[in-house]
């Protein structure tokens, strides 16, 4: 048995208790956070170590490695720094060790985090993998893997229990926490006045993603996009939600190149959820922020941009003939989808006027982001933190 992990019979106490802890994107140090805050209220004494964002630091995680060495995205893009993640990884699992982590979760990140957990779980750690990889759109071999890695997977969706059946790993659903935030009466009125945007001008929210790599495929596509709506409609406002200071740079240096256009923009340094909510229309790099933008109720169109390598090693490996969380969730085409070469300025203005003048489309799409909101809604803290002290009782904490 691996040092520093007793047996069931011999009970540690919670003071000892250490957790590891993974994050590679905004989203999962919003997920982390939640996570933190709901076992540290379970169990005051807890520590936990890993990678982390902000939002967990705040919440009590001490950072070993800034979010933002995971924050890549993209198949060619993960190949180019390889070997730096690889020699990350290591010694990150050597001083997990070294600290005699009882429980480790790896948020997302799949790719860094299910090596990292194999590694784990081999010397004796009770791991826990939050956001199931998407084996439903692409790569379903993965199963195998994950069941090497992880003894508990905490899926945010519930059709992702039925993918796991018979592959020996535990799955839980644990509900997604944006659908938790959304619960009750939104109101774009609200939402306007707390980013003080005119109540009756037409906005429209760009997100351009949480990654800097994202910033840099995404950050002109946008701008040239707003400039040919701007042209054409002068009465559109735009907002763009940022997630990270070295984004809102990034974005900055764009628009600072645009400036011929004369945009009406407002930046924000996050506010993601208030700025979907201002907005009559968005448009919405694909990953959690479509998610985000459905349970907002904001009508959008989602495009997304990578390098063309990348673009055709996924494109043939694809199971699913949309990549869209609205659209996966209810299994049609939803929410228009313009990827890769579909992603120009002039489709991307054109996908999003064409929404914003049909009313009844809007209508519809809202009414049923409302319902998808209320499938996707537990209490996804108190789900996990439950998870969490089931797990360490099996290395003999008493929680």
């Amino acid at each position: 048995m691996r040092r520093g992990v007793r047996p069931a019979t011999s009970l540690t106490s919670p003071s000892a208790v250490t957790i590891g802890i993974v994050a590679g994107e905004a989203s999962g140090d919003a997920l982390g956070a939640i996570v933190i805050a709901a076992v540290r209220a379970r169990i005051p004494e807890v520590r936990f170590v890993g990678i982390s964002g902000p939002r967990m630091e705040a919440a009590g995680c001490e950072g070993w490695y800034p979010i933002e060495r995971l924050s890549i995205r993209g198949v060619v893009e993960v190949l180019t720094r390889l070997p730096e993640l690889v020699r990350m990884r290591s010694a990150l699992a050597r001083r997990l060790l070294a600290a005699s982590v009882q429980v480790f979760i790896g948020i997302d990140a799949p790719d860094f985090n299910l090596g990292l957990e194999r590694r784990l779980k081999r010397e004796g750690v009770r791991t826990l993998h939050l956001v199931s990889p998407s084996v439903w759109a692409w790569r379903r071999e993965r199963i195998g893997r994950i069941a090497q890695s992880v003894d508990r997977m905490l899926a945010l969706f519930p059709f992702e229990r039925g993918l796991y059946e018979g592959s020996g790993v535990d799955v839980t659903f644990v509900g997604h926490p944006l659908a938790q935030a959304a619960a009750g009466p939104l109101s774009r009125r609200d939402a306007r006045q707390r980013l003080r945007l005119a109540k009756i001008e037409p906005v429209l929210a760009l997100l351009p993603g949480s990654r800097i790599g994202e910033l840099d495929m995404h950050a002109d596509l946008l701008l040239d996009a707003a400039a040919a709506i701007f042209a054409e409609r002068p009465e559109f406002r735009f907002v763009v939600p940022l997630a990270t200071r070295a984004t809102r740079d990034r974005f900055e240096t764009a628009l600072a190149n645009h400036a011929e256009a004369g945009l009406p923009v407002t930046l924000l340094y996050g506010h993601a959820t208030d700025a979907l909510q201002a907005a009559d229309v968005a448009l919405v790099a694909s990953g959690t922020a479509t998610l985000e933008a459905a349970l907002a109720r904001c009508p959008h169109v989602i495009f997304y941009r990578v390098n063309s390598l990348t673009a055709r090693l996924v494109r043939g490996r694809l199971l699913l003939p949309w990549v869209g969380l609205p659209n996966v969730l209810a299994e049609r085409f939803v929410v228009p989808e313009l990827l890769q070469e579909d992603a120009t300025p002039i489709n991307l203005a054109q996908a999003v006027m064409n929404l914003y003048d049909d009313i009844l489309t809007r209508g519809r799409i809202e009414a049923l982001f409302a319902g998808l909101s209320e499938a996707l809604r537990a209490d996804t803290g108190a789900i996990t933190a439950r998870v969490v002290t089931e797990e360490l009782s099996k290395v003999g904490v008493a929680c």
